[in-house]
């Protein structure tokens, strides 16, 4: 049985939904604007409890984690950015969907409506608490949010600003509640919720997701693991392919959208072929900082034999999710195998064809199954800020309700409004 703090503050939430759901979009935006500039000014606060999370991270942290949750004045900047960014936004509770009239004259809308309350378990990385904020609070939910012990002391003093913002604006506290608490059994009686909470938002690896879809009674938008490819074809170019590939691993090899393989077509696997040695040198050669390892296939492991940080892959590397400074290499004979190579191991996440035949790359787009296919960029940009949503709640990896990246429009759903001059049905 639920306990009775729990449930009041629920209850609470819910109260705060409906008053939301009814509030102005003007309204909303001014809390948004509000909060970016708090995180300036009050930033100081967050960097200095980011700081304690930092210096209690435990010695085995890798460096892939630690920059996950590192928060500096530029990412704080990119928060701030996104919070202003999601403000000037259309507000989706004003998107008339459809409009129709019957011939009965039944006037027909279809129109947005906010899912209600969302409960969002996010892992290390603080800066997902003020995107999912802005985000659910723009398009008329509360939020939940609920982060991992690693970030607990950065994503407390980001919450303080978030709710000093909605009360400057006369919008209640329970519009958002930041859970500090990192005990999992409170985590599990969340997920029993489903008359209070509408929907629950996982955000993190593999443990994550399968301990969500084994515990949840409530509806689940699955934002899975990011096991992304890289396929350089026959026809690619070679320079572009380098620095592709080199972005999509070593930019932040942390996040989701990074790759994990690198797939190439058997012809730059031949000894004449420098792609792979360059490829080498520019990500893990001598003097590269944070240099790549590199889980070679048998047939790309004898062009880079004896350089460091190289070693054969196994059965079980195409399907490791590194979120490091760790990538497969593997040589297909086509773009065919290619896209069977992806649909066997693949995530659904993001990937990318490099190549300068345009018949290549659409039977790549049209036939690999993910939420992002790209041509000739980097997987890198599956992200809602640099999709132009202002950030995301997720990439979600289902098919039903919302693929991609969980924007403003994603946290809605379509209802019906109809209006009769006294109509019956005969």
């Amino acid at each position: 049985m639920m306990n009775t703090t729990l449930q009041k503050q629920l209850q609470a939430c819910k109260k705060a939904a409906l008053a939301l759901r009814a509030s102005k979009a003007a309204s909303r935006n001014a809390v948004l604007e509000t909060a970016a500039k708090l995180l300036v000014e009050r930033s100081g606060e967050i960097l200095a409890a980011n700081e304690r999370d930092l210096a209690a991270l435990q010695g085995d942290a890798t460096s892939a984690f630690r920059d996950r949750l590192t928060l500096n004045p530029q990412r704080l900047k990119q928060m701030q950015e996104s919070l202003s960014q999601v403000a000037k936004l259309p507000d989706p509770l004003e998107d008339v969907v459809e409009r129709r009239t019957l011939a009965n004259r039944l006037q027909i809308r279809r129109v947005r409506s906010p899912l209600g309350v969302i409960l969002m378990i996010f892992e290390s990385r603080p800066n997902v608490a003020t995107e999912a904020f802005g985000l659910a609070f723009k398009s008329g939910n509360v939020i939940i949010l609920r982060g991992g012990k690693e970030s607990m002391q950065t994503t407390a003093a980001i919450y303080t600003i978030l709710k000093h913002a909605l009360d400057e604006n006369g919008f209640s506290q329970d519009s958002l509640w930041g859970i500090t608490d990192p005990d999992r059994a409170l985590t599990h009686e969340l997920l029993q919720q489903r008359q209070l909470i509408d929907v629950v938002v996982p955000r993190g690896g593999d443990r994550l997701i399968e301990y969500v879809v084994d515990h949840s009674k409530i509806p689940i938008i699955k934002n899975d693991r990011g096991l992304c490819h890289v396929y350089v074809d026959q026809d690619a170019d070679l320079d572009m392919a380098v620095e592709i590939v080199e972005n999509a691993k070593k930019s932040r090899p942390g996040v989701c959208n990074s790759m994990e393989t690198l797939l190439i077509h058997e012809a730059h696997a031949l000894p004449s072929s420098e792609f792979l040695t360059d490829l080498y040198e520019k990500m893990s050669g001598e003097d590269v900082p944070n240099p790549v390892r590199w889980n070679c296939c048998p047939n790309s492991l004898p062009l880079l034999a004896g350089r460091p940080h190289v070693q054969s892959a196994n059965n079980e590397s195409w399907d490791i999710e590194y979120l490091d400074f760790v990538m497969n290499c593997k040589v297909v004979a086509s773009v065919t195998e290619a896209i069977s190579h992806i649909e066997r191991h693949g995530s659904k996440h993001s990937e990318v064809i490099v190549t300068r035949s345009a018949d290549a790359a659409r039977q790549f787009q049209q036939e690999v199954d993910a939420a992002a296919v790209y041509w000739n960029a980097s997987s890198r940009f599956t992200d809602g800020f640099e999709l132009g949503l202002g950030g995301e709640l997720g990439i979600s990896t289902q098919k039903l309700h919302v693929r991609g990246p969980v924007g403003l429009k994603e946290l809605t759903s379509v209802r019906w409004i109809i209006e009769g001059e006294g109509q019956i049905r005969k």
